[in-house]
This record gives structure tokens, C-alpha cells and sequence, in this order.
């Protein structure tokens, strides 16, 4: 008998955190109450009249900064997700229809997984002074694609093998065709299962290059800067720091929680198998 395929509603209600959670974000910097720069009551004030979440070290309300803390956190992890399982799906596919290029790719993978991530992130932004947040992002698809290529190259050596792409091989297709056409369709599955995985590490990795004020500079609102500012004072108003840490925390669970959720049994499978 054929795997029974999870219902609608199992799937829904999976996805539905991620995107109540991102439309949040999304729309936040319109709901916030009071202005993310203007200083509304006392440093590290506690919650009260006006300030839900109370205040952080300068006196701006918590919630406010908050609401529009999220949106370019967002924004720049969805996109080095999407370019790093991009580049890593097209990488996989070379390497599993062509070994000598695949061993190539493998080396340089393993050469760059060598390099920890905050000292990547400090590099980059070394040696790019004014390179902002585009310094982050690609520092982030750098140093997230030798990960994600290993696992698109395990997933592309069957489908190589499969008898469609010989027969695209014995018609004379070039390697473009062969790759676009025939190999990454049908990886769909362990592509969207990727992608989820990406995001989270997208999300940590963008998170600690704020937090290391690299990207975003104050007095900008964002979740990981929220964090460093307000370390200081976490004994005097706990939520400067504890809101924006668990904002973070449920932005990776849920998308992830998502991506698996939309993709295929075939893909989760892969992926973990990976």
C-alpha cells in the first residue's frame, strides 16, 4: 500500500506559527505604539502604563522596538536561505553528474566548513568596512553552502543514476540541460526540507552578526541588538532581553517546523538520512 499522505489540517496547523509569526514581523513597524527611537519612560523601566514590556536601557518601550525588530531579520534570512540552498542544489547536481568536478567541490566544502562562523562573519566585515548588511548576507551564504551542498550532492547521485538522465545523456543534452531539466525537479522534496534548515542557520548566523553589531548599528531596532544593549540591565527589566530571545527561538522552531512539514516524506528522509 502506498504511504498515507498527512491530512490538510495536520499541515496547517504546523504552518501556521511560521506564517502568524512572519506577518507579525512583517507588519510590526506599522503597529508599534510609540516611535522605536523616541524615549517614552525611564531606563530599564518595568512594564506599566504605556509601555507593556517596559522600558530598555534608554527608555524606549520594549514592545515598540519589539514590533519592528523582526522585519530585516526576516527578510535577510530568508534570503541567504534561498540563495544558499539555491547555490547548493545547482553544486550538488554538477557533482553528482560529474565526479572529478564533485571531488573539486567537495575539497573547497571542506575547507570552508573548517572556518567558525563568527570568525567568517569578523573577517567579511573586516574586510569590507562599509558593507553593512550586505557584508552579512554574504558572509552567511558562504559559510552556510559548503554544509548544504554535501547534503544536495547525497540527494542528486541517485537521481544522476536514474534512467531518464541517461537517456538525456545518450541525446546529447549538455550538463545545463541536465541539471535544470532532469536533476533538480526532482529534488523538490529534499530542497524544500533544506530550506528549512537553512533558515534556522540563516537566522542564528544573521542574529549573532547583529549581536556582534556587525550589520545593523543602533539606535536601528532589531531582536539580537535588542539583546546586547539590554544585557546589562536584564536584572532590572527582564523583557528588554527576554522578548527579543524568544521572538528568535519561535521564528527558528516554527519556519523549520514548517518547511518539514510541507515537504514530501521523501525529502525529510533524505535529508535526516544525510
Amino acid at each position: 500500500m502506498p504511504p498515507r499522505r498527512p491530512g490538510r489540517w495536520p499541515v496547517l496547523l504546523r504552518t501556521l506559527p511560521a506564517l502568524l509569526l512572519v506577518a507579525l514581523a512583517a507588519c510590526g513597524p506599522w503597529w508599534a505604539p510609540h516611535p522605536v527611537a523616541a524615549p517614552v519612560t525611564a531606563p530599564y523601566a518595568q512594564p506599566g502604563d504605556g509601555a507593556p514590556l517596559g522600558g530598555d536601557q534608554l527608555g524606549r518601550d520594549v514592545l515598540s522596538r519589539l514590533l519592528a525588530g523582526g522585519r530585516e531579520l526576516i527578510g535577510t534570512s530568508l534570503l541567504v536561505a534561498v540563495l544558499v540552498t539555491g547555490v547548493a542544489a545547482v553544486l550538488g547536481a554538477v557533482s553528482a553528474l560529474r565526479p572529478a568536478v564533485g571531488a573539486l567541490i567537495e575539497r573547497l566544502a571542506d575547507v570552508l566548513m573548517l572556518l567558525p562562523a563568527v570568525l567568517g562573519i569578523l573577517l567579511v566585515a573586516l574586510s569590507w568596512p562599509d558593507g553593512g548588511r550586505l557584508a552579512v548576507i554574504v558572509a552567511a551564504v558562504v559559510l552556510g553552502v559548503p554544509y548544504a551542498v554535501r547534503l544536495a550532492a547525497g540527494a542528486a547521485a541517485p537521481i544522476a543514476t536514474a534512467g531518464h538522465v541517461e537517456a538525456a545523456v545518450a541525446g546529447g543534452e549538455g550538463l545545463a540541460h541536465l541539471v535544470v531539466r532532469e536533476v533538480l525537479p526532482n529534488m523538490r522534496a529534499t530542497l524544500l526540507a533544506l530550506f528549512g534548515l537553512r533558515f534556522v542557520a540563516a537566522v542564528y548566523l544573521v542574529a549573532t552578526a547583529s549581536f556582534l553589531q556587525v550589520g545593523p548599528q543602533p539606535p536601528a531596532a532589531d531582536w539580537a541588538l535588542m539583546i546586547r544593549e539590554n544585557a546589562a540591565g536584564i536584572l532590572l527589566n527582564p523583557w528588554a532581553v527576554v522578548a527579543p530571545s524568544i521572538a528568535i527561538g519561535l521564528l527558528a522552531m516554527s519556519v523549520n517546523l514548517a518547511a518539514v512539514a510541507l515537504a514530501p516524506p521523501a525529502g525529510r528522509k533524505a535529508v535526516t538520512a544525510l
